[in-house]
């Protein structure tokens, strides 16, 4: 498979913040004793080193992880599980999207996280290594995450579970709690809460495989986060307090973009590069 682009450009994550944190782009400007024609320009994808600078300090992002962002001068590389995990990357109109398999290599049994848009490369993986899927774990119920849940279920009589504040709407369909536990043979699957990107937003903790793996959906991207227009604050304190506590070594699984790390989002991921000083102040405060 080709590399996977980074998710999010410095534009974008400059948009998601400010809108997150309810800055007007003319309160931005004047935080950051920019002017507007130059916030604007930075937000078409203009790069201004200085401005960009000036701007992520009042949006609590690290300057030095975005100006390398903005310079394309880091991308992730995760370590290779060389069984039972497996990354799909499927194409939903203008981006693409990510959903995983992961299994036990001695009693076969597999789950599904999330379905992306096309189900064939996944279900040819599956027959070939002769898997019982038992579960789909959905992240959230946004539509390009569950894209394939009809194709996949039948094919797979699989039992799908979503979590209890963001039910999907699909014939049989179960709900967890917030840290329900799932086991596959010798492998745990802990469903962690990181809601704000939407109301039951999970991230699945899988561990025994080479390396413990994170698959989150929408809440981490690489250099980024998902974004949210209502709950943005809450999408990073949970993010930050449910998956930056993981071990060093866990593997990032996004929703969009390239595997990663915890330990390269700690150094190069604007919003958690390093602890916040004070939170973004509210809107007219």
């Amino acid at each position: 498979m080709p590399l996977i682009p980074i998710e999010d450009t410095f534009a974008d994550v400059i948009t998601k913040a400010q809108r997150g944190y309810g800055i007007t782009p003319d309160e931005m400007a004047v935080r950051a004793d920019i002017s507007l024609a130059e916030l604007q320009a930075l937000q078409a994808g203009e790069l201004n080193i200085a401005c960009l600078r000036r701007v992520a300090r009042h949006l609590q992002l690290d300057p030095d992880a975005l100006e390398r962002l903005a310079l394309n001068a880091v991308y992730p590389r995760a370590p290779h599980i060389p069984r039972g995990f497996a990354l799909f990357n499927t194409r939903d109109d203008d981006m693409t999207v990510n959903n995983y398999l992961v299994w036990d290599a001695k009693t076969r049994e597999a789950a599904i996280i999330d379905t992306g848009t096309d189900p064939t490369e996944l279900l040819d993986l599956v027959a070939a290594e002769r898997l019982r899927v038992k579960s789909i774990f959905l992240t959230h119920t946004h539509s390009d995450h569950i894209a394939a849940l009809a194709p996949l279920a039948a094919a797979t009589g699989a039992t799908v579970w979503a979590s209890e504040r963001e039910p999907v709407d699909f014939p049989g369909a179960r709900v967890f709690a917030e840290n329900a536990y799932f086991h596959l043979g010798t492998i745990a699957i802990k469903a962690l809460s990181t809601w704000g990107h939407s109301p039951g937003q999970t991230t699945f903790y899988v561990q025994g495989l080479s390396y413990p793996i994170a698959l989150c959906g929408d809440s981490l991207f690489s250099c980024s986060i998902g974004g949210s227009p209502t709950h943005f604050r809450e999408q990073v304190k949970n993010t930050r307090a449910r998956i930056f506590s993981l071990p060093k070594d866990t593997i990032i699984g996004p929703g969009h973009g390239p595997l990663t790390t915890l330990a390269f989002e700690r150094v190069n991921n604007p919003f958690f590069a390093r602890p916040s000083a004070k939170p973004a102040p509210e809107p007219g405060k």
